[in-house]
């Protein structure tokens, strides 16, 4: 019924505002009574099969939502009954911002993707932590941090700094994003001279907390070789949990959209099918050449069952959707999870 009626609605309008709608029909409809119940019953599916423990945490199933969609956590006890094992919430910034000017989200519907120049549009870490203090503990969350985007290169890692410490009483893993094509000053964020100063600062002021949370880095999928190798390196020199991949690509390759269409749209990442073989690239290269020395959570074009497997038979130890979600709608999570008990 969703790909049939509900999308073909939805997909008539401008897609950041059917995201915002969406959002509020869906407080709507969890505010009836029973319906928490009647959607956890139809959605959720419980299996030791789906079981994993993985830095520390132990996850019902291993399908995520991935950061960007609640970015401010206003949805995450709702989006819960539709059978996530977790969610990321953010990208976070200390302050509110605005992001890029509007438009800024647009369908590639022959292609299945997206592409997105949203720039970190978040209300601010104190508008997030208010939100994570009516937490229902339905599901594990993790917090997606990054930078300002006024902040100048020299206080980055002050920003990110003040994100880890102010969620650290209320997530149960953190995520530091520096692979976003929609910030500034994007190339020191790829430096691995520089992710060793944020990643050992984000390490210190964890041993700071008497429990200390897991924390992964956000990649790319438009790294080459080396510099997977360098990420390699990096998370062997540093032992944090593990990565993130991928994030969104900046390339327009192979894509079935007009090129005159998409140069129109002009800047921002690309995600859904058209960068699923590239992420689950990245998934395999360095699962293969860490021989599985840290977890592995794959994003990245899952659309379906196949697509999750896919990732998951490359190296991924969890999976998370987004795209996927906006074209398949909340059936997914069970058919990946039905897919992983029968396989």
């Amino acid at each position: 019924m969703y790909k049939q009626i509900i999308r073909s609605i939805l997909f008539k309008f401008d897609p950041e505002a059917v995201h915002y709608f969406t959002f509020g029909v869906l407080k709507l409809i969890f505010k009836i009574p029973f319906s928490t119940r009647i959607a956890r019953a139809f959605f959720q599916i419980n299996h030791p099969k789906l079981e994993r423990e993985l830095f520390g945490l132990k996850f019902n199933n291993p399908v995520g939502l991935a950061a960007g969609f609640d970015k401010n956590a206003v949805l995450y006890n709702e989006l819960a009954n539709f059978g996530f094992g977790f969610i990321e919430i953010g990208t976070v910034t200390p302050k509110a911002q605005d992001g890029n000017p509007k438009k800024r989200l647009f369908r590639l519907k022959s292609d299945a993707g997206l592409i997105n120049r949203m720039g970190f549009n978040n209300a601010g870490l104190k508008a997030l932590i208010s939100n994570l203090k009516q937490n229902k503990n339905k599901v594990i969350i993790g917090g997606n941090i990054g930078k300002n985007t006024q902040t100048s290169p020299a206080h980055y890692t002050a920003d990110y700094a003040q994100c880890f410490k102010a969620l650290h009483p209320y997530v149960d893993y953190f995520v530091l994003n520096v692979s976003c094509p929609n910030v500034g000053s994007h190339a020191k964020l790829t430096d691995k001279d520089y992710l060793e100063e944020l990643i050992c600062e984000m390490k210190r002021l964890s041993a700071e907390f008497e429990v200390q949370k897991p924390i992964l880095l956000k990649i790319a999928p438009d790294l080459n070789k080396l510099q997977l190798d360098e990420i390699i390196s990096l998370i062997a020199e540093t032992k944090i949990a593990g990565v993130i991949a991928c994030n969104t690509s900046v390339s327009r390759a192979g894509l079935q959209t007009p090129k005159a269409i998409v140069e129109s749209i002009g800047n921002g990442g690309l995600s859904g099918q058209p960068i699923k073989s590239k992420c689950t690239e990245v998934i395999r290269y360095l699962s293969k050449n860490s021989k599985n020395a840290f977890a592995i959570i794959g994003v990245g074009g899952i659309h379906s069952a196949e697509d999750a497997l896919e990732k998951i038979q490359a190296g991924a130890d969890l999976v998370q959707i987004y795209t996927g979600f906006v074209y398949e709608g909340p059936s997914l999570v069970k058919r990946i999870n039905k897919a992983l008990i029968n396989r």
